[in-house]
């Protein structure tokens, strides 16, 4: 063990670590956002605005933002420097289950209970693409490292890659935002649906350097 750090609170539905810093954010059932330095072990912060349960939560690599995503049904972007949320991002119709930021565009992939994946540009605040096929609950859709692909997990008990590349697609519109309008097109394709759960699919990521992907159901 590295550190130790232990703390009570309401439950905890989702944790991201900074990128660089001694520093971890928790996502709570009860609403809330906690900043802590886990070395330290002292509460930096609270962010309080979502309206109910917040289960997605991811700082940027880079930039002095996170982003989460709550049963309210919204993504809220945050400048932890300036300590507000900044805006919000409004189109699932459920809870959502997933927020995270692509490593290199401007883009954040949110999960939801509507059955949607919706990858959002957060430079100009707009959905840029809707990925639809599974048939119940995802619970979480994570970018690949370096690929243009995603992976997406759902109750439906699959788990699918999506081809986020093109053909005309997601890098036409990082080109030129405005012209594009990506909803409804066959900007994602699926490339795989791995199928042989019994049960819902909780959890998928991609490996950084292998063709792999590990699950948890």
């Amino acid at each position: 063990m590295l550190t130790k750090f232990e703390t009570k609170s309401a439950r905890v539905k989702g944790l991201s670590f900074h990128p660089k810093r001694p520093w971890i954010l928790a996502s709570l059932h009860n609403g809330c956002i906690q900043l802590w330095d886990y070395r330290m072990c002292t509460l930096l912060e609270k962010f309080d605005e979502h309206d109910g349960p917040v289960r997605g939560i991811c700082f940027h690599n880079q930039q002095p933002l996170f982003v989460s995503g709550g049963d309210d049904y919204k993504i809220k972007v945050w400048n932890y420097k300036l300590k507000r949320c900044i805006f919000t991002l409004l189109g699932h119709l459920d809870y959502i289950r997933t927020t995270m930021f692509h490593h290199e565009y401007p883009w954040i992939v949110s999960a939801s209970d509507d059955q949607t994946i919706r990858i959002w540009n957060w430079q100009s605040r707009t959905c840029i693409c809707v990925l639809t096929g599974h048939n119940h609950y995802v619970m979480c859709a994570v970018f690949h490292s370096s690929e243009d692909l995603l992976v997406s997990a759902s109750l439906d008990s699959t788990v699918r890659v999506w081809d986020i590349s093109g053909p005309a697609g997601l890098e036409d519109h990082l080109k030129n935002p405005g012209a594009t309008d990506l909803f409804g097109q066959a900007d994602a394709v699926v490339k795989h649906v791995l199928e042989g759960h019994d049960r819902g699919v909780n959890w998928a990521t991609f490996h950084p350097t292998l063709p792999l992907i590990a699950f948890r159901g």
